[in-house]
């Protein structure tokens, strides 16, 4: 399937529905540059996973990666990238459907600048918090709705203690910090998997 963002690029994509929808969910993969696609390990593991258990889910790729349109931009234009992906996750999605911005690295810093009223929540696993200004996290860090950061203990990027002060001040913001997983949790996506569901369970049950 295709998506088509506001200026004009179109974007290669995919949607997993659930059988009985209790909520969806955008899925942004780590940044293109250094290999990420809606294929990279994290997000093929939540697209796998969380269909099953009543979230509907729609992964893409980014600007310039695959099959998509354009040429990556460094995260200037890809937040128009996650508006799109959102835009169509709302039109397959149930009316009332809660709806969740999941990022990984690179896709959770352009998901965490994102203050779209349709989304009830948003998880970003590993942002790096490098890739846009850093006031403009702070619409969403600010925002009441409810947010769950994933750390990497060992994340090569940014140590979690550093993520976890920077982001300190922020409103309903929860972390938690897998042990024993690097930047890339290869051998602990299970976790993620698992933080990243009930985070999503509980804002089902609250509609």
């Amino acid at each position: 399937m295709k998506l088509h963002a506001s200026d004009g690029v179109t974007l290669e994509a995919e949607w997993s529905p659930a059988a009985e929808p209790r909520a969806a969910a955008v899925l942004c993969h780590p940044h293109p540059q250094y290999g990420g696609t809606m294929r990279s390990i994290v997000i093929s593991a939540l697209f796998e996973a969380l269909p099953p258990r009543g979230v509907s889910c729609l992964r893409f790729n980014f600007r310039g990666v695959e099959n998509s349109e354009g040429a990556s931009t460094a995260g200037r234009e890809e937040p128009l990238d996650v508006r799109a992906a959102l835009d169509d996750a709302s039109d397959r999605a149930p009316a009332g459907t809660p709806i969740v911005v999941i990022g990984w690295s690179f896709g959770a810093d352009m998901a965490l600048t994102i203050g779209d009223p349709r989304i009830a929540g948003w998880v970003g696993i590993a942002p790096p918090l490098r890739f846009r200004d850093p006031t403009e996290y702070q619409t969403v860090g600010l925002d009441a709705r409810p947010k769950l950061l994933i750390l990497a203990a060992h994340d090569e990027f940014r140590a979690p203690a550093e993520i976890e002060d920077e982001t300190r001040h922020w409103n309903a913001t929860r972390h938690e910090v897998v042990a024993g997983a690097s930047h890339f949790f290869i051998g602990r996506t299970e976790r993620v998997v698992t933080l990243a569901g009930a985070f999503v369970d509980d804002l089902a049950a609250r509609v």
